[in-house]
């Protein structure tokens, strides 16, 4: 069985919905039919497993539907493996298909799925993942430190350039180009390879070590994108950006079976689906369809985040990527970003389990630092050094200058 875990909200009752709902997601229709036999129902028809009440909201989620009180519900609803199969849009369109527009729902969000053993080797998974990672920027012990070249848009090929160089002279060990950044026409993405790659293989014949670069190749048409991949990967890149919203399921199935690169997710639009508590579908849910596709990176935001999301949305990301689903092989390195600047690093080592698995991706954080982005990479490493010792940033920022800094420009002078 595949368990999905609906959490309904309704003025009317929850049973007879969680009941609708296994129907129509299933079997049934709105009128009975000569087929839909008893024997079919019970090789194939969803079935409600449990029902777990929960508090009423003072408010719908939905705001047309009407008066309360609104009773909610957490909702088992199972599946039988021979409906859906291993097939990953057969799987999204029953967890979301028509269930949205079920009359009588005033919410319903999907918090929760259980896959079965039917699942594991169906689709390839992470290529490279966490050890992959580490093996690639050759960094152990310590968090992978990252950065986005900023501006996300207007630097063209040899400005870019420019800014690499010195971030990868000043030690940082993955750079990455901002999402929106694909291949404009000030900066077509053949210019920058051929702009940015042999600095990164100059620095690694004379230090060992190669940068991780990932380059936006994001295209609707997958053909297209996979001419970008190889224009990356023959010039001796070894990571790309993928925007998985924009290139949907089968883009990235397509990218995966031919990729020679590390696949760096970025999730932009996947706040559409979760903003609202009591609509949508949580993180937990949706990023197992990208595992399982074949993500091995895959960016979370972090702890005081710029956005909207809280610290607590953020801690539960983390746990959901790094939760093997059938093995530890299946996890992506989860990436922490937006807004970070090295001052998040001690309360993220400790409410993520004291773990150094992890890609601390700072953007304005490293390239914005008072005395310049070199400084900014320094700044960060103190940070984390710092957290792992459990020093605070404060005493640890009395003899490292590029910290002191740091806290000075982003903390106003404060920090823990």
């Amino acid at each position: 069985m595949i368990t999905l875990t609906y959490r309904i909200e309704t003025s009317g009752s929850i049973e007879a919905l969680a009941a609708k709902i296994a129907s129509d997601q299933s079997t049934g229709t709105f009128v009975a039919l000569p087929g839909e036999t008893e024997e079919l129902k019970a090789r194939v028809a969803a079935r409600v497993l449990a029902i777990r009440p929960l508090p009423d909201a003072a408010h719908p989620s939905i705001p047309e539907a009407g008066k309360g009180p609104f009773k909610r519900a957490d909702v088992d609803i199972a599946f039988p493996f021979d409906a859906i199969g291993t097939d990953l849009a057969a799987l999204m369109t029953i967890a979301i298909g028509g269930t949205y527009s079920i009359r009588g729902l005033s919410g319903i969000r999907i918090v929760d799925m259980k896959l079965p053993e039917e699942f594991r080797g169906a689709h390839p998974g992470p290529q490279f993942g966490v050890a992959g990672s580490r093996r690639l920027t050759g960094v152990e012990g310590r968090p992978i430190i990252g950065t986005i070249v900023k501006p996300a848009l207007g630097l063209r090929p040899h400005e870019t350039a420019e800014m690499v160089g010195e971030l990868i002279e000043a030690g940082v060990d993955f750079i990455k180009d901002d999402e929106k950044l694909m291949s404009p026409a000030y900066s077509p993405l053949s210019e920058r390879v051929k702009a940015i790659m042999p600095l990164i293989l100059d620095h690694e014949q004379k230090a060992g070590k190669k940068v991780m670069y990932a380059f936006g190749i994001s295209h609707a048409d997958p053909d297209e994108m996979l001419r970008n991949h190889d224009l990356v990967l023959e010039a001796g890149g070894n990571c790309a950006v993928i925007n998985i919203n924009s290139i949907g399921f089968g883009g990235m199935a397509y990218l995966r079976k031919r990729s020679g690169l590390v696949l760096h997710a970025h999730r932009n639009g996947w706040d559409i689906l979760t903003r609202h508590p009591g609509l949508g579908m949580d993180f937990k849910v949706w990023q197992q369809f990208w595992r399982l596709l074949g993500v091995d990176q895959f960016q979370i935001n972090g702890i005081a985040s710029k956005y909207w999301e809280p610290d607590e949305s953020f801690i539960r990301s983390f746990e959901a990527v790094t939760t093997p689903l059938f093995s530890p092989d299946d996890c992506a390195l989860p990436v922490a970003g937006s807004g970070q600047w090295g001052g998040q690093a001690p309360e993220i080592y400790e409410r993520t389990g004291r773990t150094v698995d992890l890609l601390y991706l700072c953007g304005g954080g490293i390239v914005s630092h008072p005395d310049g982005p070199g400084a900014g990479v320094r700044a960060v490493q103190q940070a984390w050094q710092a957290a792992v010792e459990g020093i605070p940033l404060r005493e640890f920022a009395r003899s490292h200058v590029e910290l002191a800094r740091s806290i000075e420009k982003f903390a106003g002078g404060k920090a823990e």
